[in-house]
This record gives C-alpha cells, structure tokens and sequence, in this order.
C-alpha cells in the first residue's frame, strides 16, 4: 500500500533530490522511481551526478532538499548505517575491504554481535556458505583479502551487503577493473540476485552492459534526470544521445596508418617482482612512428609490468632502445622523470595511486613530472603558479574536465574526470612514445570518444603509441597490430582488421592458434 504519496511496488522513490558543492549543483530536482525485483541501470557522462545521487541514496551525503521513499514508505536516510538498516548495500567503485584481513573478517567488520568475535565469525562462516551457495559466489572464507583477484574481492563486497541482509543493492562502476570473464560471471550474479527478488541498481558508463542486463534505464545528464527507458525498446545510439545530448560515434574513426621509422625497440625484456618471480619473460617487439600497438590480455599476465618497465618505474634486464638510443633498465637515469626528459609520456593503468596525488589540486597534478618546463618556471627557484594554473584551465577546457576548477582537489573529481586529467596532461607534451593503460577505464561514452580521437590523431602526427587495455573492443578498434601477452609472454601477433575474439582468447588463454596474421 501507498503510502506518504510514493507507489509500494517500487523498492526506491527519490523525488525532488537536490544537491550542491558549494558552486556546483550536483543534482537537480531528481526523480526516479526503481520498480521492485528489477535491475536499473544509471548512466550519464563523468560528472552527470550518478555517483552523488547514490551517495545521497546510501547515506554519504544528505540532501538539500527532496524526499527518499523505500518500499513505499518515506524513509530518512542520515548516514549509511541507516542505509543498511533500510535493506540497502553498496558496492564502491574502489572497494573497501581490509587487505591483510580475511574474507569472514571483512564481511562480519561493522556487524559484530556481542563483545566476542568467536560467535559473529561462526556465524558468518554458515551465513556465507548459504549466500555463496544461492548466488554463485564462491570465495573461500579464510582467503586473505590481498591474496585474491579483483573479481574475488568484488564478490566480497557483495557478501558484505547481503550478510547485512540487504534487498537493494547499489553498484558503482563495477566491471571498471574485471577481466570480460569476470565481468560475465558479475552480471550472472546480478540476473541471480533479480530472480530471487532482489533490487539492483547499475551504475555504469558501459551500453553493452546496460543492453545485456538491465530491465529499465534511467540516462543522468549534468545533474539532471533526462530520462527513464525500458531498455529492450532502446538501443545504444538513442541512450548516447541522450546521455551527451548530441549524437555519439560508437565506433573508432580512423584511416590506415602509414608507419615510418622504429621508435621504440625492445629486445628480451625481463622483469622480476619483489619475490623474484619473474613477471616478465623476455619478449621483444619494436613500434613505429605513426602506429599503435595494442597489448590484449587478461589482466595480471605482464601487461603492468611492461608498462612500468617501459616508464622508468621497475627495474628491469634485455634492451630498450628509443630512436635508436639505448634507455637504462635500472641505476641512475632508469626512473619516470628521465623516461619523460626523452621524450616518453605514461598515462598509468592506476590513475589514483600512479597517477595523481588525491589530496593535491587539479593544477597541481598537471605539474607533476613536469614541474621544470621552462613555461612553468618564474626564475630559477621558483614555480610560476599562475602559469600552472591558467594552462590547467586550458587542460580542462579542452579535455573537457568537470568541474573545470583548477583548485579542487584531485579526490573531489569523478574517476572518469581524474582520468581526463592524467591523459590531458600527457598527451598535451606532444611526446615521441606514449604509454597508456586502460585509457578509459571508468570514463562516459562522450569523454571515451574523445580520448580515443586524441589517442589517433597523435598517431597521425607521427607518434608511436602502447596501449594496453583489457578491453578487446577498444583494442581492436584502436590498434594497428595487437600483440597478446599470456604469464609473461607475448603469445603472438595479430591484424585487428582479420582476428576475431575467439582467435584473441585461445592465445589470452595461453593457446598458441597457428600463425594467423602473425607480424614482428
């Protein structure tokens, strides 16, 4: 039954949800209704407000103004103690577990009984291998949280929220660090979830994810509501259009690249990690100017350590050679700040921890590594500010960063914008070799269009470019040649125009599939 004007057959009601920044309003005047049993999908660009309004949803941030009804009933939602007493559950983008703890401590932390652990852990430990049963999330309870993958702790994340006896459940970003494998098995769990009557709400930037899983979909833009659809009678160019406001190339527009001379060359290229274990085992591969080699794999199989090898950032053995001159592997010019000097920018995998300072400000953040640029310097002893800052503004600007302030800290931006940041910064040096990990990890469909045109036309002026991403669609789309890396090893190389995805994922899978447009 109906009750304070909202409608009990929906599990969430926000009506009239506004919120403000200081300057910047996060969230007009929202309404959005989340129909019982279903999954809703939120999408919008960075800085649309998606992530804001869940907050306000879960307890992080109150409202201005505008009212919140669960199940039917108006419900004040003060913090998210209050959330999870209302049956509601989040999963974060960045995940907040206790690495050196347990699974079982991690999911029974905040829900203890009693002054003794013995009798919450023992209980927990039943409760978990019900859970695990009926949902198909299967994570062995005394696995310590560091020793598994990023698929296993996104599991626990969700046990968390249904140990806490959760109905809804709210995902941010959540296939923004799981391999395609994982991501599938993800969204089973979520269609298993909706059949046992739960409510999940998606937060994500990603159509293919939206068409394959929601039921419903609501399309955020620059803190408005625009829209809800029934998702079957959508499709992704209607939804693009409505999250951008104009419409949007799904696919990569390039021309045939025109390679010139080699510009980075790498010859039985080692890396070991702080165990010894060797987590790169002598590959080689060369890149040209005006190409861009595309590393396809599964997550943890060398991709980080190449990048970080080829950045300055592990010590490494082999050869690198960068137009023909010879690059320190380890000692005195093997380090971030010499690799830029000749002429290599890095656009990290891990934005927040590689890749900015969070605490630090936007313009900050663009000097970083770049501090000594003579358009930066005052005089000798000093930096110029002011000229930090005003070139931070046409960073922004043209990259399109929301807000487009450059005093706010880093950690006030959407990962979607901290990522515009980083790329802005690196690819604005105009470099010989660029490196980039996972470019649009977590980034709108308007803000990947861009990224990837910036990513083209650099090679159109010449440029060599490394990207790795573990997303086949955009290596595919992107790359010239796409070299597959398996524990360590480049398995083989591929044309994009002749392989396909089974071809790509017997050789992710370490299966050597003939020679099949196989190049050097």
């Amino acid at each position: 039954m109906a009750t304070g004007g909202a409608d009990a057959r929906y599990a969430i009601e926000l009506k009239g949800i506004s919120k403000s920044f200081g300057p910047v309003q996060a969230n007009k005047d929202i309404h959005i209704a989340v129909p019982k049993g279903t999954i809703h999908g939120i999408i919008g660009e960075n800085g649309a407000g998606k992530s804001t309004l869940m907050s306000i949803l879960y307890g992080f941030y109150r409202a201005d103004s505008g009212e919140i009804f669960i199940n039917g009933k108006l419900t004040a939602i003060p913090d998210s103690q209050s959330a999870i007493r209302a049956g509601i559950g989040m999963v974060f983008q960045h995940f907040k577990l206790v690495q050196n703890f347990t699974v079982l401590e991690n999911v029974v932390l905040g829900a203890e009984e009693g002054a003794l652990l013995a009798g919450s852990l023992s209980k927990a430990r039943k409760v978990l291998a019900d859970l695990s049963r009926e949902y198909e999330l299967d994570v062995d309870p005394d696995a310590v949280i560091e020793d598994l993958s990023v698929g296993h702790q996104q599991r626990v994340e969700i046990l968390k929220a249904l140990y806490r006896q959760a109905d809804i459940l709210i995902l941010d970003e959540p296939t923004g660090v799981l391999t395609p494998d994982e991501a599938d098995h993800l969204f089973r769990i979520l269609k298993g979830l909706r059949d046992q009557g739960k409510t999940v709400i998606l937060i994500t930037h990603k159509l293919r994810e939206i068409m394959e899983t929601t039921d419903n979909t609501s399309v955020m833009r620059r803190g408005t509501m625009v829209g809800t659809v029934k998702t079957s009678e959508s499709s992704p160019e209607e939804l693009a259009e409505l999250m951008v406001g104009r419409k949007v190339l799904l696919e990569v527009e390039k021309r045939p690249a025109t390679p010139g001379a080699v510009v980075l060359k790498v010859e039985d290229l080692r890396v070991k990690d702080e165990h010894g274990v060797e987590r790169l085992k002598g590959i080689s591969f060369e890149i040209r100017a005006g190409e861009i080699l595309g590393i396809a794999g599964v997550a943890g199989n060398g991709q980080s350590e190449l990048l970080e090898a080829l950045g300055g950032i592990a010590k490494a053995t082999g050869r690198i050679t960068l137009k023909g001159e010879d690059l320190p592997l380890s000692g005195k010019g093997a380090d971030g700040q010499s690799r830029r000097a000749a002429g290599i920018a890095h656009v990290p995998e891990d934005r927040q921890h590689l890749g900015l300072i969070m605490d630090f400000t936007a313009w900050e953040n663009v000097a970083f590594g770049y501090h000594n640029a003579p358009e930066y310097q005052k005089n000798a002893l000093f930096m110029d500010n002011d000229a930090l800052r005003a070139d931070t503004e046409k960073k922004m600007a043209t990259f399109d960063v929301r807000p487009p302030i450059p005093t706010l800290a880093a950690k006030n931006f959407s990962g979607g914008n901290q990522q515009k940041i980083v790329v802005a910064r690196e690819i604005e040096r105009n470099p010989d070799l660029l490196l980039i990990g996972q470019p649009t990890r977590g980034v709108d469909i308007g803000a990947i269009e861009f990224i990837h045109k910036q990513i083209v036309a650099l090679r159109d002026q010449g440029k060599a470019i490394l990207l790795v991403s573990v997303e086949l669609d955009e290596i595919r789309s992107l790359s010239d040649r796409v070299a597959v890396m398996f524990d360590g090893q480049i398995m083989g190389f591929r044309d994009p125009e002749t392989t396909d995805e089974r071809d790509l994922g017997l050789l992710m899978a370490g299966i050597a599939a003939g020679s099949k447009g196989e190049a050097a």
